[in-house]
């Protein structure tokens, strides 16, 4: 297959899947002479639109890890609206340095029923969304020398006259399993589906929140009106420029501390090639 385009393609509230995509993809596309286009699906209005590849594009393809899975709302746009046309792809997925479950594998297979042929995956850590501590300045310059060589390591393998045999191998369960449930330490579900930021007195009311809400889910006419729902990416607490969103909801904050407390161990990103 004569290789035309390496393509950064990902869905990323607060950057750090983002940092994942394109880093591979940059060393990826520069090991094998190809131009690198980006294609950034994170707002709304993107995914309206049909995403359409074919033979010739490596599109490196990355959403962060939400519950041990690709999140739940983008599995619409990735079904229906994704079309591989025989490119080749990468999924990529980036978590909050507890475990990435089966979320690259799901990704993965998402890809291959789109008509992509998978070449390899990786799993890399960033900030996570809910924290401030838990995984932060990540990924840092170590994580980045993981990404590079990883995009290094896909060009060689397809220069050195790879062929096509089948899903890439990836970590992970297949069936899926369900997605990850906070608990208490006594084992009891803590729900935070329906919980959403509330807004402190230092708004500016600036509306940059409504602007980068991935849902569209903040109305722009009144930044403190939800017109849709909360997936808890906290791009709109992360960005603010006065810090004025905030969550006061006991079990988010439970688990947030909980996650902060057993998972701030160093983790290190997995690749497959």
């Amino acid at each position: 297959m004569e290789m035309k385009k390496v393509w950064a393609m990902y869905f990323s509230p607060t950057g750090g899947t983002e940092k994942a995509v394109k880093t591979t993809a940059e060393a990826l596309a520069a090991k094998l002479g190809l131009p690198l286009e980006v294609y950034d699906w994170t707002l709304p209005g993107v995914r309206e639109k049909e995403a359409v590849f074919g033979e010739g594009d490596i599109v490196v393809c990355g959403t962060p890890v939400i519950a041990g899975r690709v999140p739940n709302v983008l599995l619409p746009y990735l079904n229906e609206k994704v079309k591989g046309n025989g490119a080749l792809a990468v999924p990529v997925v980036s978590f909050g340095n507890r475990n990435f479950d089966d979320a690259l594998i799901e990704l993965r297979n998402i890809l291959e029923e789109d008509g992509f042929k998978t070449v390899a995956g990786g799993a890399f850590i960033s900030e996570h969304s809910f924290s401030k501590t838990l995984a932060a300045g990540r990924p840092d310059a170590k994580d980045l020398a993981v990404m590079q060589e990883f995009g290094e390591k896909i060009a060689e393998k397809l220069m050195s006259g790879w062929v096509y045999e089948g899903p890439a191998y990836v970590k992970g369960n297949d069936p899926i399993h369900p997605y990850f449930k906070p608990q208490d330490r006594n084992g009891n579900h803590i729900d935070i589906r329906k919980v959403k930021p509330k807004v402190g007195d230092d708004c500016c009311e600036c509306g940059l929140c409504a602007t980068v809400c991935p849902m569209g889910s903040i109305n722009p006419e009144n930044i403190r009106e939800y017109i849709g729902i909360c997936i808890k990416c906290c791009a709109c607490v992360k960005k603010c420029p006065t810090q004025a969103r905030y969550y006061d909801d006991p079990g988010y904050i439970y688990h947030k501390e909980e996650l902060e407390e057993l998972y701030e161990r160093r983790t290190e990103p997995e690749t497959f090639v």
